[in-house]
This record gives C-alpha cells, sequence and structure tokens, in this order.
C-alpha cells in the first residue's frame, strides 16, 4: 500500500509507547514458559495469523523448546484500514488438523471476530483442541470473543489504536520495535 508518507510519520513521531522491545520480549519469554508447560508433548501445529502475528510467532518460536510444526494462515478484516469488516480468508490452513493440537499465534484481540473464525474453522476441520495465544489484549466492552477464551495473553492495553511489533498503522510500522498508541490520527 502506498500512503502518505508524511502522515505516517508523523502518526510514530507522535506516538506514545506503551510497551518498549524489552517489555514486549519479556511477555514473549512468559508466554514461552506457559505455552511449553501446556503443548511440550503434543505434537502442536503452530499457526501464525498473517500479517499481524509474524513478529511475535516467530519470536516465541524461537523460545519453545520443543519439536512442533509451524505454518500460517491469513485472514483479515481490515485491509489496511482502520476498522475491521468481513473476514476475508486469503490463505486457509493446508495442513491435515485431524486429531491435532493446534496453536493459533496473533498479534491482538480487539473485539475477537478474528480469532473466532479461525478457531471455529480449525475445529471444524478436526483439530483434537486449539489453543491461542495473542501478544495484546485490548481492554474494552465490544468483545465477542472473551479474553477468558483466550489460552495465552502477553500484555493488556487500554480501548487505543495500536501498532508496532507486528500490527499496523495502515500497512505501516509493523516493524516499530515496541508497541505504539496512536496519539493522533
Amino acid at each position: 500500500m502506498s500512503g502518505d508518507m508524511g502522515e505516517i510519520q508523523r502518526v510514530f513521531d507522535g506516538a506514545e509507547c506503551l510497551y518498549t522491545r524489552q517489555q514486549v520480549q519479556a511477555a514473549i519469554g512468559r508466554l514461552a514458559k506457559g505455552i511449553g508447560e501446556r503443548l511440550a508433548d503434543a505434537n502442536p501445529l503452530v499457526f501464525a495469523a498473517m500479517n499481524g502475528g509474524m513478529i511475535f510467532c516467530a519470536e516465541l518460536l524461537m523460545l519453545l523448546p520443543f519439536p512442533l510444526e509451524s505454518a500460517y494462515l491469513h485472514a483479515s478484516r481490515y485491509r489496511h484500514s482502520l476498522t475491521g469488516g468481513k473476514l476475508d480468508w486469503k490463505v486457509e490452513p493446508s495442513h491435515c488438523l485431524d486429531n491435532r493440537s493446534v496453536l493459533i499465534i496473533d498479534d491482538i484481540l480487539d473485539e475477537g471476530h478474528t480469532l473466532a473464525e479461525i478457531v471455529d474453522y480449525c475445529s471444524r476441520a478436526g483439530a483434537r483442541e486449539v489453543v491461542t495465544a495473542v501478544l495484546i489484549n485490548k481492554k474494552h466492552d465490544r468483545k465477542i470473543w472473551a479474553e477468558s477464551r483466550c489460552d495465552f495473553i502477553g500484555l493488556q492495553c487500554e480501548d487505543h489504536y495500536v501498532f508496532g511489533y507486528g500490527m499496523d498503522y495502515k500497512g505501516y510500522w509493523r516493524n516499530a520495535p515496541g508497541i505504539y498508541r496512536v496519539t493522533e490520527s
């Protein structure tokens, strides 16, 4: 996506850092410990939910000291906009899920539409269990997928538009080395 690069830079320059890279990495370490305790003997199939989950997933996988298979799926509601719409499957899971433990790694639990549909898809495809891990949970009352249904949550944030560490602002700043709150748009 080609955007107004002046606006894109201004958003980053004016953003508030909610979590530094070190704080995010510490949270990922805590998640890896919990996931390891739960799935070390499960021969899990791990899916990174693209694009947002790719950075989080890569760092998390490096901390999981047991055999696993990894793949990706791509379902999106945002398409470089700031609000979500209908779920669009760009890449569905291509592995056989029959009787598998499946771990879905995603960047953020906002309202939960995307995560709920991915979990439902994997369950219908025969997964024995579907475990979820998100880097950040956005706290508000619009959720259709409650935090209590998410197995592993790294960090919390208030109901702000956030970017960085895989999450984007209009397609940009997934590479920001922390989690930032947009203070202007």
